[in-house]
């Protein structure tokens, strides 16, 4: 009984969340984009066949697609990355309970393999095997094939749990995956042959012809991952509410170097403890950074992004994220305590001051970064200190605004994921604008001006912004305390 329980449960908790009705703009957004996806995904399943027959026309459409299923498995990896929260996060209201913890773990591990997210890739696979398979193994074909999809798709879920379980643990456990992505990496294109794309190849073959030994292979590997995943589960758990390391003394660094900055310096220093001391903002920035390195050495070692639009986006990209990440939730965890806050005098005006120092330092890091792609002839120098100023400057500016419309608090030490699901329409307008603005700012001033121009006309805006940066922070200051009090009751509503 206890599977339908937790399912009823999570369904409660989200229409009692304060944010359930206030954020109806979210759920509208949410929903469309679900529903633009599938309808891609349709298309795709109806337009591919004929695309593969003109391209391959020695192979059978669903043969170029089987050789291709590791791809579309790493896709579904991307999408639960967006899509779904840590089983840690959503077994702590349960702990509590006289319920065994291997028994609680097992139906949320349930829950995962019986999602009907595990379903969201049949709006390609259904069309696309009536169209090819249909007419040489007629329904049953199609019946056996699309089971065996399913089947790896729960195998994939259950790959990307074990993952997370690491990665939540601790984040260098990251190296996990990416050491096995690479090895398949290596055995697809490093030896002769093509091993991965000719196994999957063969797999999706012996799932149409309705071979129960490949069924049963791919059954046991689900059963392991079930396994694997719960008992480190259990064994990460059992440590999280272990005693054992609340007698360890930790260093505690106190920035001392701040001090000579005066009440700026202090805040200065509750913001970067807020980034190393909790869990949601230390993940956030980590999560940023990663993306950030890949997408930098993509633009650095790769000619796939040496067009000039590409090249633009990803640049702005790796400058804008960290502070994307970081500004995008401002003043939502100083909503744990934003009655202290309150309670002096301008306290709030220092406090945004010191975030946007903060933000202008972490700067430093895209822009030590992006000098390989300087060092590989990609861009001249020029350009990553055109984009810096103009990060520093505009976006930095555009994202504060936040500030003055934030009023929902996130939890510090949840689960990232679960932390965003109260963005408001104004949050998820300006973080969008944050990354749009100014790539379509720079394609446009490079048409219009050229490359070297465009960079000098960002670098003037950007300073322009960074001079009078006191003018605009009280600016927004002044804005927000006009709306303080309802803001401090919707933080806290949201606690």
């Amino acid at each position: 009984m206890l599977f339908p329980i937790i399912r009823k449960n999570k369904k409660l908790a989200a229409k009692r969340n304060p944010a359930f009705d206030t954020n109806r703009f979210a759920k509208f957004l949410i929903y469309f984009m679900i529903a633009y996806f599938a309808a891609l995904l349709i298309f795709m399943g109806v337009m591919l066949p004929m695309a593969f027959e003109e391209s391959f026309p020695t192979m059978e459409p669903y043969h170029v697609l089987n050789k291709n299923l590791i791809y579309i498995l790493l896709a579904d990896v991307l999408l639960r990355i967006m899509a779904e929260p840590p089983i840690s996060q959503e077994l702590k209201p349960y702990l509590l309970l006289p319920v065994k913890k291997n028994v609680l773990i097992n139906s949320f591990l349930l829950q995962k393999g019986t999602s009907s997210y595990n379903f969201l890739w049949f709006f390609f696979f259904v069309p696309f095997a009536f169209i090819t398979i249909i007419k040489f193994y007629g329904f049953l074909g199609i019946f056996t094939y699309l089971i065996g999809i399913w089947l790896l798709i729960i195998l994939n879920a259950y790959w990307f749990t074990f993952c997370k379980i690491l990665y939540d643990e601790h984040q260098f456990l990251i190296i996990v995956p990416v050491i096995a992505y690479a090895l398949i990496t290596f055995l697809e294109f490093g030896i002769p042959g093509n091993h991965i794309s000719m196994f999957t190849m063969n797999l999706g073959e012996k799932f149409i012809e309705g071979n129960v030994i490949y069924y049963l292979i791919v059954l046991l590997g689900i059963l392991f991952m079930f396994w694997l995943c719960g008992t480190m589960q259990l064994h990460y758990l059992y440590d999280e509410i272990s005693k054992k390391q609340d007698s360890k003394i930790k260093h505690v660094s106190q920035y001392k170097f701040l001090d000579k900055y005066g009440l700026v310096g202090d805040y200065m220093r509750l913001e970067l403890k807020l980034y190393t001391r909790n869990k949601t903002a230390k993940k956030q920035f980590v999560s940023a950074f990663i993306f950030m390195l890949i997408f930098v050495f993509g633009l650095a070692f790769s000619n796939v992004y040496d067009g000039q639009g590409m090249q633009s986006y990803i640049s702005f990209y790796t400058f804008c994220v960290l502070g994307v990440m970081m500004l995008g939730q401002v003043m939502c965890y100083e909503g744990n305590y934003i009655d202290g806050l309150m309670s002096r005098k301008e306290s709030i005006y220092t406090l945004l001051r010191a975030k946007y120092y903060i933000n202008c330092l972490f700067v430093i890091i895209p822009f030590v970064v992006m000098l390989v792609p300087v060092y590989k002839d990609k861009m001249p120098f020029i350009g990553p200190v055109a984009y810096a100023l103009f990060t520093m400057g505009f976006v930095f500016a555009l994202l504060l605004q936040l500030a003055v419309y934030n009023n929902r608090t996130l939890p510090l030490n949840a689960s990232i994921m679960k932390s965003n699901k109260a963005n408001s329409p104004v949050q998820m307008v300006i973080t969008l604008s944050a990354f749009l603005i100014p790539f379509l700012v720079d394609i446009f001033l490079k048409t219009i001006l050229g490359q070297n121009g465009a960079f000098i006309i960002e670098s003037v805006v950007g300073l322009g912004f960074i001079i009078t940066h006191r003018f605009w922070i009280k600016n927004i200051y002044n804005r927000l305390m006009k709306r303080r009090y309802q803001n401090m009751e919707g933080f806290r509503a949201t606690r």
